[in-house]
């Protein structure tokens, strides 16, 4: 319904968005992420769903908050990469929410496949928890050592081997002729490159969300509303992501102590209520250190 309301109703056809606009269909999917949550309290405590965990309702709807702010959180790398994307293959703000709506549409059926596997791989081998955090350790030190976050990115392996890949936009076509031959337009190969850099940021991610839960449900539903309001916000933010580059650190907290909690599973359980404390101080520290540092440089003299 959510995403019928966004493609018909928010994103007139061929239509720019305004900042104005993008601010409130931000907050509209922020509220009914806040409102699912009531609904999520709904099915546990009447056994509407498969509870395997055997969690309270209450617990389940901190969870699922908890999930959704560490998907959110992680998604901001994702705009700036969307971001470069889009000027790379030079493509235009009139084109650009119908790749980001299809990008969406392929993110929740890779995400569903990605996440049965892992909650497969955590249910059948013991201490599978370790390498998720070692594996998230690994990429926090990576993320905070990238020196140059705004390179391009690379095309995906193969995609020049199996598709020939044009520069040229022929409207809403991801195929057209061109001297005679039929060739892929640019907005197909930002389409496939979106989908390939999601999916490896879906790698991050999910085994960061198994450290606050492996409830099926609650993986799923947090991941994909996270990822819904992605669209919104990237309009909103698109002329502002270099305003909150301290963001970068927050994530880094956010991901640094997701890690040291997959890897402290087997023998400590931290309180779900510290965890969500923790990731909506450091994503609140982040956004107040970047406006300050605005602020500064806005009214420091020249």
């Amino acid at each position: 319904i959510l995403l019928c309301l966004d493609i018909f109703v928010f994103s007139a056809k061929n239509k720019v968005k305004t900042k104005k606009k993008a601010i409130y269909e931000t907050l509209f999917f922020i509220f009914n992420a806040i409102a699912f949550s009531g609904i999520v309290f709904w099915m546990y405590s009447t056994n509407h769903v498969d509870n395997i965990n055997h969690l309270t309702p209450t617990e389940s709807v901190i969870k699922f908050v908890t999930g959704y702010l560490i998907e959110l959180s992680l998604s901001v790398d994702n705009l700036f990469v969307i971001a470069i994307i889009f000027t790379t293959y030079k493509i235009p703000l009139h084109h650009q929410h119908r790749l980001l709506f299809l990008g969406i549409l392929g993110a929740i059926v890779f995400r569903a496949l990605l996440i049965g596997a892992g909650l497969m791989l955590v249910h059948k081998i013991h201490s599978i928890n370790i390498f998720f955090g070692l594996f998230l350790l690994y990429t926090a030190f990576k993320m905070l050592k990238k020196e140059d976050e705004h390179a391009e990115p690379q095309e995906p392996k193969g995609l020049s081997k199996w598709f020939k890949v044009t520069k040229i936009i022929d409207g809403n076509k991801f195929r057209t002729q061109h001297n005679g031959k039929m060739v892929f337009t640019a907005l197909f190969g930002a389409l496939i490159t979106i989908e390939v850099t999601d999916l490896l940021f879906a790698l991050d991610s999910i085994p960061a969300i198994f450290a606050v839960t492996t409830d099926p449900f609650l993986v799923f539903s947090s991941n994909i509303f996270a990822i819904m309001g992605l669209r919104s916000m990237y309009f909103f933010l698109a002329n502002m992501l270099d305003k909150f580059s301290y963001l970068k650190y927050s994530v880094f907290a956010i991901l640094l102590f997701v890690s040291l909690k997959l890897i402290a599973a087997n023998w400590f359980t931290f309180p779900e209520w510290v965890s969500l404390l923790f990731i909506a101080f450091a994503l609140g520290a982040g956004v107040w250190v970047s406006i300050l540092k605005v602020n500064k440089a806005t009214n420091s003299p020249e």
